[in-house]
């Protein structure tokens, strides 16, 4: 935890990272296939491995045939500010878990995996993980994030927003800005046009959903007409309809600007996988939240409502393809420490929140036993999953 705060790596870069949490399973006899389902630093281990050379649990992972729980883990971290969003934590979390369940599944003839996924934060590796064909024999899964605070944050029907980018480019035509500015056709007047158009959207749209973006390229030179500008906006809903129906609104401002200033529009939808709302397994989270409240932790009372907006995370695009769990946990700093401000980077490696990584570890690792070892949780599981419409994948 520590080394990957000292070293952070953003998404699909994660090299050292990968090794360092390789070397610490192969400390523990776990060998782990580096570079899985196609993706440089992704990784995956299985938990027979995990289970003790030559004893009666040690099953191959063909011959297990029982229940399959996969821990997932994060571990990329954020451009100029590290592990500001604590994936150094859900590592942790995530590694621990399953040495301390690994031996406990297989001897109950059920499966555990764990499963490294690069690039939370910029590249979905979560979805091209599913994509490869790689969540289709996992049953359930589960992972823990930190947040601000010392508490835990609505763990019972807690859910994110979904996400989707669009990348727009303007192409004008280049002229002198003082000499024969009639010449020219301004792209970053079609960037501006369109930041402005969508912040006038936002005013129309569901106080649960965002729209938030930045000018990646404003032109060359002030004394050049700009014939190429660039934006990159994220837009987010609460609901898969939502999301597919906002970014088409979006879509319409973009190449309605370009219209308005006689530019053409580049606009890429998805360059990076969307992510989909979070659709949290209560009967699993219930069973988390009750092993982390074993260990001294104070577990607050189910919402009325359940939480919409906020953040994102590809842990959604997971939750609809198997009952999943995705509770927050604090580190014990002060709640306007929130993610994604470099101060909370520092809180990761501070004595609280190691005790929090433990506690949290140890009720990941008995959600994972649990569902194995408990067939009326797997069918709660499984009746809610159902309710909730899953499994689903998203398709354009």
């Amino acid at each position: 935890m520590r080394e990957l705060y000292d070293e952070p790596e953003i998404g699909f870069a994660e090299h050292r990272s990968v090794a360092r949490i390789a070397a610490l399973l192969a400390a523990h006899g776990v060998d782990v296939e580096v570079g899985a389902f196609g993706l440089e630093t992704a990784f995956r281990a299985s938990g027979h491995e995990a289970s003790g050379a030559g004893s009666s649990a040690d099953v191959s992972e063909s011959e297990a045939s029982g229940p399959h729980f996969a821990i997932i883990a994060e571990y990329d971290a954020l451009p100029g500010i590290g592990h500001a969003c604590g994936h150094n934590i859900i590592a942790g979390v995530a590694v621990g878990a399953f040495l301390a369940a690994a031996p406990i599944v297989a001897r109950l003839g059920g499966r555990l995996s764990l499963i490294g996924t690069p690039a939370e934060e910029n590249g979905g590796g979560k979805e091209l993980i599913i994509r490869a064909g790689r969540f289709d024999d996992v049953d359930a899964a589960g992972m823990v994030h930190p947040s601000a605070g010392s508490g835990t944050g609505s763990v019972l029907g807690q859910r994110t927003t979904g996400v989707r980018r669009v990348a727009v480019t303007y192409h004008g035509r280049a002229a002198h800005a003082a000499g024969a500015p009639w010449l020219g056709r301004n792209a970053l007047d079609g960037v501006v046009t369109a930041y402005q158009g969508v912040a006038q959207l936002r005013q129309h749209i569901l106080p649960t959903d965002r729209i938030h973006g930045i000018i990646t390229d404003g032109g060359a030179a002030p004394n050049i007409v700009p014939e190429r500008a660039a934006a990159l906006f994220y837009v987010r809903s609460a609901d898969v309809d939502g999301l597919r129906d906002l970014t088409e609104r979006v879509v319409a401002v973009l190449e309605g600007a370009a219209r308005i200033t006689e530019t053409r529009a580049e606009i890429d939808v998805d360059p990076v996988p969307p992510y989909l709302p979070l659709e949290t397994n209560v009967a699993l989270t219930t069973r988390w939240a009750r092993a982390f409240a074993a260990r001294g932790h104070e577990i607050p009372a189910p919402p009325a409502a359940v939480p919409q907006g906020g953040p994102s995370t590809d842990m959604g695009n997971v939750s609809r393809i198997v009952p999943s769990i995705h509770p927050s946990l604090g580190l014990g700093g002060p709640v306007e420490v929130f993610p994604h401000n470099a101060a909370f980077a520092d809180l990761t490696v501070l004595p609280p929140a190691l005790d929090a990584l433990i506690d949290a570890a140890a009720a990941l690792a008995a959600t994972a036993v649990d569902y194995v070892a408990d067939p009326a949780l797997r069918a709660a599981a499984a009746a809610e999953f159902a309710a909730s419409g899953g499994p689903y994948r998203w398709e354009e």
